[in-house]
């Protein structure tokens, strides 16, 4: 049995239905059993339960023999390096006495030591809490997810616009949510002694302006990219409803991620192209 956290999530899902196309068995950990009904027409198992209760998290991960660990982002509108902490720990903890063999877990590409660094100090924790417990894992750096510009669909169709926080034409490693899934579901196959870092990013790097001529090609209309200039990134969260420790993390995570982000030479790379990806998003949404 896989158990996968974060079943009903981008990866998560992916994942899950990678290992249940092969007839693995799999259950997935939700706290809403309405959000996985796809899931479970597929053939997973639903298992409720909460990620920051470590001993209800610990009985579900003792049903199976390897899990996938996606920590749940936290509200905006909480300090959420302080929540994605507190739910890493949980995380932790259920795996002690949860008789796996053997973990998968996500993680983003620069995370690193740090204090207000959001994700990229968040899930630092949770590589060295991984490396410190003797289940064997490997540890996914995924790139920038192409399903972040989800938020864009609205404003590209009704306004012609696309909004970044960096420059326009500045390219990173981005990754379709499907081709991590998959990456995800072939290492839980694997065999348990085999882990290690393993980088995951798409076909090519790409910019704020290759998403905009993306929406454009799929809307068959102009559409343009607006650039937040630094100075005013901390102002431009907080107007999205994030919580001052929220923004604050953001823009500083954002600011590594342009100063200094990382972009190994020879990642895995998925096969699902930003075109590709942004043309199904606006397929699906009519």
């Amino acid at each position: 049995m896989y158990i996968i956290l974060g079943g009903t999530g981008h990866v998560g899902s992916a994942a899950a239905k990678t290992l249940l196309a092969q007839g693995a068995p799999v259950t997935i950990v939700t706290r809403d059993e309405g959000k996985a009904g796809e899931l479970k027409q597929a053939g997973a198992t639903l298992a409720v339960a909460d990620v920051g209760d470590p001993d209800a998290l610990r009985r579900v991960l003792a049903t199976g023999r390897r899990a996938f660990l996606l920590n749940p982002p936290a509200d905006p509108k909480t300090d959420t390096d302080a929540e994605e902490k507190r739910t890493i720990a949980s995380i932790l903890a259920a795996l002690d006495g949860s008789g796996l063999e053997k973990v998968v877990a996500e993680s983003a590409y620069g995370a690193q030591p740090g204090d207000r660094l959001g994700d990229l100090g968040t899930l630092y924790t949770l590589e060295q809490g991984l490396k410190t417990q003797p289940i064997p894992a490997s540890i996914i750096r995924a790139a920038y997810y192409y399903s972040n510009w989800d938020a864009s669909l609205d404003t590209a169709r009704e306004q012609g616009v696309v909004h970044t926080m960096l420059p326009v034409d500045f390219a990173l490693p981005m990754v379709a949510p499907q081709d991590l899934g998959e990456q995800a579901a072939r290492l839980l196959t694997e065999p348990a002694d085999r882990t290690g870092t393993h980088y995951v990013e798409g076909p090519e790097r790409c910019s704020a302006a290759d998403v905009a001529a993306a929406f454009a090609a799929a809307f068959g209309k102009p559409v343009k990219v607006v650039a937040t200039p630094r100075e005013q990134w901390v102002e431009s969260f907080t107007a999205l409803g994030f919580s001052d420790a929220a923004a604050e993390s953001y823009a500083r995570m954002t600011a590594i991620t342009l100063d200094k982000g990382e972009a190994p030479e020879a990642p895995i790379r998925g096969s699902v192209t930003l075109d590709d990806y942004v043309a199904d998003l606006v397929r699906g949404h009519g």
